[in-house]
């Protein structure tokens, strides 16, 4: 029985959730993982205890694991075990009352505007016409909308028709949400179409299957560009632009579109509102660009900010002639 429990689990995670397939391979791994553990201790889940749990945290510990990757898996575990209990499977909770390390809310890698062009740019330097189109198309979207990686790299071809300045976008959990376009990524669809278009009627003249439903088609199963590729080549667009590879992700370009709004002074709600975030208070973590702009305002609109030699009690703290106070 115990054996069936966690396809049965992930069953009712994309039942009652709608949960997109990365979320559900997530929870397979990490519950995989804890399974693995607990054979090399002779049990398996209806026999794993309290106890079994906070080992299994240790040797997380001991293998290196990141704190956030603790946190996540032993979220998964104690999922897992409540649905198990709420199911009949166990008569308790071994994971109810554990209390696992807390997610430490890293600062987002930050990119400036003058990065982001040089990435821009970096786009529309391939060698090959219609990479060149595609990527630059790729990146403007990316940067005029924040877009998760997977939302992008699936956008159907459909969202995408007559010039919107608007596009609908699916996102996690099955929630959709409006976002708006540039004109440089308005203009770079516009492009993109055209090459895209032209290709695929050349394949289905040549009978080489129906036109993709996807604004960004590939050959394999899932019909469209995947996430792996689009991290690539970002990657090497980094590497075109001058910058550091290492430190520049899809994601990154997220955190940049929302720090830059943000600091040009868009309302929090509305960035909330833009990336898709259940809770403000995920998009708060953005606020650190806030710190720089009050500085700026203090002293360019403070009433003191132009009075020279005077502190701000209003004092004289010019030195005295011949020496100090």
């Amino acid at each position: 029985m115990a054996a069936s429990w966690l396809p049965l689990f992930l069953e009712a995670i994309q039942a009652e959730r709608d949960a997109a397939a990365n979320t559900i391979a997530s929870y397979a791994r990490d519950i995989s993982d804890f399974s693995e553990f607990l054979a090399a201790q002779g049990k398996e889940f209806a026999s794993a205890g309290r106890a079994d749990i906070e080992a299994y945290l240790v040797d997380q510990a001991d293998r290196g694991m990141a704190q956030t990757t603790r946190a996540r898996r032993l979220s998964a575990i104690r999922q897992f075990y409540r649905f198990a209990f709420v199911e009949g499977w166990r008569e308790d909770d071994p994971g109810a009352l554990i209390k696992g390390p807390k997610r430490h809310r890293s600062l987002p890698g930050h990119l400036s505007e003058a990065e982001v062009d040089r990435l821009l740019d970096a786009a529309g330097s391939a060698p090959a016409e219609m990479d060149r189109v595609r990527d630059t198309c790729l990146m403007q979207i990316l940067y005029a909308t924040g877009l998760r990686v997977s939302e992008l790299v699936s956008l159907p071809v459909s969202a995408v028709r007559g010039d919107p300045r608007m596009i609908l976008v699916r996102g996690k959990g099955g929630k959709e949400r409006m976002v708006p376009l540039s004109e440089p990524a308005r203009d770079a669809l516009k492009a993109w179409l055209d090459l895209r278009d032209a290709a695929e009627d050349a394949r289905l003249v040549a009978g080489k299957g129906p036109a993709s439903a996807f604004l960004f088609p590939a050959r394999g199963k899932r019909g469209h560009m995947t996430r792996e590729r689009f991290f690539l080549l970002v990657k090497e667009l980094a590497a075109r632009a001058g910058l550091d590879p290492a430190k520049i992700s899809p994601h990154t370009l997220r955190h940049a579109f929302a720090t830059h709004l943000l600091a040009h002074g868009a309302d929090l709600r509305v960035i909330q509102t833009l990336l898709g975030h259940a809770s403000v208070a995920t998009t708060e973590i953005y606020t650190h660009v806030l710190d720089a702009r009050l500085r700026e305002l203090v002293f360019e609109k403070h009433p003191l900010a132009d009075i020279d030699d005077a502190d701000v009690t209003g004092r004289d703290v010019r030195p005295l002639e011949g020496g100090t106070r």
